[in-house]
């Protein structure tokens, strides 16, 4: 019956010495502190010299020394009469009505920091934004800019029964629409083959990121040497496949031609923040899906597109706006009245100013406001629903 006894002390000795953080010398020096009941004496009287109540002893110290490290609190329940109370003197009262005037004071010193670094760009917005928006939508609602006689929406009328600008618009949508996906989903592939430890994948980003670096006059003049009547790829066509030769931008090829040339200019950008969207996502989260059996196509869908998204909604927005600028380009290859599908809003609001027609330069530009506002709203609307529906 006492073997019996001394093997489960053993035992509990085993078990608290790999998990105590207490050394053996703290276990010898807390040994000689400690004072056992008349049992233990006892005990200790009757095994003394033999190894295992020398671990039954190891064992009852430890758990004596683990006892004295707990808060005496830790078991008791706190009173009403634990929590301290202050009395209501004039002293105090003044220190706390000091702590309030400090703490106010402070407050105020860091607003008047935050508005400090702020009212410039604020000031900047204010003058060179908002109040020409307000000029413009003043001069929108007028006869003529020197004429303040009040014409309502006629103005408007005008420009949206104008046959050019329902051409630019039809034209702007339809390159926008098509171009801008295109250039998202290419950039997006091309980040994806990048990161799959492709060789030599600092070359080919090297090589993408190219087309940021070259002037607009030079992308041009490029575009010209491919695209011209006498161009590299009419006498390719001609030479390989004995075609005829095309304009390219004075036919109905040219808005592919332009959209070539917006992708190619826009593709490395949107490919670096997609890379760099791809390694922020934690690789662990892919290396259990792929452990679990999920395929490269499950763990893009599942995992990666919903990391993606933030960069992806960034890079259609980006693009977006991209799409609206293309008209530098286009202008310096065919210049005011370009072929019919190259024909964009920026060409009809050119001339409208060449042509001082500022009431209806002011109603177009309202109009095309108005409808970033509603395309942006709608992006946000998407990009939310889509990320409550993956939360879901």
């Amino acid at each position: 019956m006492m073997t019996n006894n001394h093997d489960n002390n053993s035992t509990t000795t085993g078990a608290v010495r790999p998990g105590s953080a207490i050394s053996s010398q703290d276990s010898a020096s807390d040994r000689s502190d400690f004072k056992p009941d008349g049992s233990d004496a006892a005990g200790a009287s009757q095994g003394a010299g033999s190894p295992v109540h020398e671990s039954a002893m190891d064992a009852d110290n430890l758990i004596a020394v683990h006892s004295r490290m707990v808060t005496p609190l830790a078991n008791r329940q706190i009173t009403p009469g634990d929590i301290p109370t202050f009395d209501d003197t004039p002293e105090r009262r003044a220190l706390v009505r000091n702590r309030k005037k400090s703490h106010m004071r402070r407050k105020l010193q860091d607003w008047g920091l935050f508005t400090g670094y702020l009212t410039p760009s604020l000031l900047g917005v204010l003058v060179f934004f908002f109040l020409p928006l307000l000029m413009l939508l003043k001069t929108s609602f007028q006869k003529s800019p020197t004429n303040d006689d009040f014409v309502g929406l006629r103005n408007y009328e005008r420009v949206l029964t104008n046959e050019a600008f329902v051409s630019a618009s039809k034209n702007t949508l339809s390159f926008a629409l098509i171009s801008v996906p295109l250039a998202v989903i290419l950039a997006l592939l091309l980040a994806l083959l990048l990161n799959s430890g492709l060789p030599g994948k600092s070359i080919f980003r090297s090589i993408l990121l190219n087309p940021m670096m070259v002037p607009v006059a030079s992308v041009v003049l490029i575009w010209q040497v491919f695209f011209s009547y006498n161009g590299v790829i009419n006498g390719w066509t001609e030479k390989l496949f004995d075609a005829a030769k095309i304009d390219w931008l004075k036919s109905s090829y040219a808005q592919l031609v332009i959209m070539l040339l917006f992708i190619w200019k826009n593709l490395g950008y949107n490919m670096v923040l997609f890379l760099a969207a791809l390694n922020s996502i934690p690789q662990e989260i892919l290396e259990s899906a792929e452990m679990d059996g999920a395929g490269a196509v499950k763990r893009f869908f599942s995992i990666k597109l919903y990391y993606l998204s933030p960069t992806i909604f960034f890079v259609g927005i980006m693009s977006l706006i991209s799409s609206f600028k293309i008209f530098r380009e286009v202008y310096l290859l065919t210049g005011d009245y370009p072929y019919d599908n190259l024909y964009m809003l920026q060409h009809f609001m050119n001339n409208a100013f060449t042509h001082l027609d500022y009431s209806k330069l002011s109603s177009g530009a309202i109009i095309m406001c108005i409808a970033m506002i509603i395309i942006v709203g709608i992006l946000f609307f998407a990009e939310s629903k889509f990320d409550s529906d993956v939360e879901e």
